[in-house]
């Protein structure tokens, strides 16, 4: 018997990219809140959602340094296993109303984080992200948690450029932006190969993430700058900032294991 959460499948189950939920995460998270073309934001919205009126064009981009581990607990005593960055864009958005963000791109450096994220509906590309570090001591070498501190971050995929910011911290947040601030809908998408199934993917369907025993830091404020590249394979640039807002910095620790089916979408035209 071939065992195993996801592919490859395999005799102990150990092979497996990743094991059965619930997956742990911890992390530190450099956010930058921006608004972008508020066409370019309608145009990455699925079907099911419609731009939000009340705030056209609001993004939020996050670079995030994260530490997981499954139920086995292992990980972090294995770090190669545990340790990965990511960078992920939301597009606020209404779903029948309420208000929600959404992820029409996301960049990680783990292929155990990619097929996570594919699982949970997350359309995450290979990419190299990298976030200044805090080491709690006074030293020119990394910042420490105060006023007047500047964070970085950097996103690079395919040998370009493609996202890079700062945040200088200036006060604890009394209105943070967090990752859930607002409920987040993705769409679940696996298509077929088989040539009379094409034009109809195996999944395609609205999902809310489900985040839980949620714990954070202090939510650090200040100012920010947020800049994005084009690249011949990727359409990050199409949502630049026009205008970027508020910068912060925290930790977070959550856990994953479950997901909601909101709809089913229409299928998408194959592009070639």
């Amino acid at each position: 018997m071939l065992r195993g959460f996801s592919v490859p499948l395999s005799p102990e189950g150990r092979t497996a990219l990743t094991p059965a939920p619930p997956w742990f995460y911890v992390g530190n998270l450099l956010v930058i809140e921006f608004w972008a073309d508020p066409e370019a934001v309608a145009a990455v919205l699925s079907p099911g959602l419609v731009p939000d009126g009340d705030d056209p064009g609001r993004c939020t981009a996050f670079f995030v340094d994260w530490q997981y581990a499954s139920t086995r607990g292992d990980e972090p005593l294995d770090p190669v296993r545990s340790q990965y960055h990511e960078f992920v864009l939301l597009a606020d958005a209404r779903h029948h109303g309420r208000a929600v963000s959404t992820c029409p791109y996301i960049y990680v450096d783990s292929d155990a984080s990619m097929a996570r994220g594919w699982i949970q509906g997350w359309p995450k590309k290979l990419g190299a992200v990298h976030t200044t570090r805090t080491f709690g001591l006074p030293t020119r070498a990394a910042p420490t948690i105060e006023p007047g501190a500047t964070f970085a971050g950097t996103l690079s995929a395919g040998g370009r450029r493609l996202a890079e910011a700062t945040v200088t911290i200036q006060n604890v947040s009394t209105d943070p932006v967090v990752l859930g601030s607002r409920p987040i809908v993705n769409v679940r998408h696996f298509p077929r190969l088989d040539a009379a199934g094409q034009g109809t993917p195996a999944v395609h369907e609205l999902v809310r993430s489900i985040l839980s025993d949620v714990q954070r830091s202090d939510v650090w404020e200040g100012t920010a700058r947020l800049e994005l590249f084009d690249a011949p394979d990727h359409e990050l640039f199409a949502l630049r900032p026009q205008r970027v807002g508020r910068g912060f910095r925290y930790t977070t620790a959550f856990r994953v294991d479950d997901l909601e089916v909101l709809e089913p979408v229409p299928t998408l035209e194959p592009v070639a």
